[in-house]
């Protein structure tokens, strides 16, 4: 994870609130990890996107 660059091309920047707790979780991995914060979270948010296809319509919806 450490070797590969998942933050490229044009970026924008995107604010959020979330919960205190989760803020120093995300920010002890990504010490941890060695990688800045913003890596960590389009890792993570780039994960959740391809396990939720359905929340792109890019799947057809069951009935």
């Amino acid at each position: 994870m450490r070797t590969q660059k998942h933050n490229q091309g044009e970026l924008k920047t995107l604010s959020v609130k979330i919960e205190k707790d989760v803020v120093e979780t995300v920010e002890k991995m990504a010490k941890n990890a060695g990688i800045p914060v913003d890596e960590l979270v389009v890792v993570a948010l780039k994960r959740f996107k391809s396990s939720h296809a359905e929340l792109e319509n890019k799947v057809p919806k069951l009935d």
